[in-house]
């Protein structure tokens, strides 16, 4: 099985004028920043399963999608699409919108980015959302590194707050998207550390040098074949074929040299990832 982890959903409706300017900024090449259901479910042909949410940071990365979009798609194949709901803890309706998402249109996990919110996940705000998880057995997914966008300060994306989070509320399952690029070191002892943390390499594809760095550094510290790191594209910022492509091929950078190599048996780990079977507690109840 494939199971894309990290899958953005959202309406053409949904971008605001200045995501296509900033965006440019967000990976080398180009890449079409369409992501409304139809195209999600031709994008995701190549995968089994696909965890998938809206982005909704309209002041710092020029989206402002909403748990509906990410509901219709579900609806579209329940037997392959996750739907996760979208949290900004800056909004006084934040708890009452999860509360929607989880009860009414049925989303079976969070996602939040406190570099876009500009919220540490150690903000008091925060401790809401990491209870209702824990009581509603929810999944909570992390944009952990940096971003494209100015209005974002990097402070929020560093994982290490994730360390203190984890220590205080050791029955809350978190996952760091990302690696947390560029500080995939804090990433991976972190997620070494904590039996309740994981990490996911998604729109790692395109940058190959880090991308190698880190699968050489996961192995060093012995989680990269343990059920820690799971396997996702960041769609639309990646397609499924170049994230396959990129992780299968991390070696040909290093051929001719005497540097370390990543091991199959690691690229074959991260690529049939399952999070169904540990991203819940008990597996997932869907």
């Amino acid at each position: 099985m494939i199971c894309d982890c990290h899958v953005n959903v959202y309406e053409d409706a949904h971008i605001l004028p200045q995501h296509a300017e900033i965006a440019r900024f967000a990976r080398p090449g180009s890449f079409a920043l369409r992501a409304d259901p139809d195209t999600v479910v031709e994008a995701m042909k190549g995968v089994d399963r696909a965890i998938v949410f809206t982005i909704r940071y309209g002041d710092s990365i020029g989206v402002e999608g909403d748990d509906e979009v990410t509901a219709r798609l579900v609806a579209r194949d329940p037997g392959k699409f996750i739907g996760f709901a979208h949290v900004d803890p800056r909004r006084r309706d934040a708890m009452e919108l999860l509360e929607h998402a989880h009860r009414t249109l049925g989303l079976k996990g969070v996602k939040t980015g406190p570099i876009y919110s500009g919220v540490s996940l150690l903000d008091p705000r925060m401790e809401p959302l990491y209870r209702y998880c824990i009581r509603h057995n929810l999944p909570l997914t992390m944009h952990m590194g940096t971003t494209y966008g100015a209005n974002a300060p990097l402070r929020c994306g560093m994982p290490a707050d994730v360390d203190e989070i984890a220590r205080r509320h050791p029955d809350l399952k978190m996952i760091m998207a990302h690696m947390g690029h560029p500080w995939w070191g804090e990433a991976i002892v972190v997620a070494r550390k904590h039996p309740n943390v994981y990490a996911e390499v998604s729109a790692l594809c395109y940058r190959p040098w880090q991308f190698w760095n880190i699968l050489v550094c996961a192995q060093e510290y012995t989680i990269a074949t343990r059920d820690k790191i799971f396997w996702g594209t960041d769609f639309p910022f990646a397609t499924v074929e170049e994230s396959i492509a990129g992780l299968k091929g991390i070696n040909a950078q290093v051929e001719g040299t005497a540097l370390p190599r990543v091991a199959q048996e690691t690229i074959d780990a991260i690529l049939h990832s399952d999070p169904l079977a540990h991203w819940w507690h008990g597996g997932y109840p869907g």
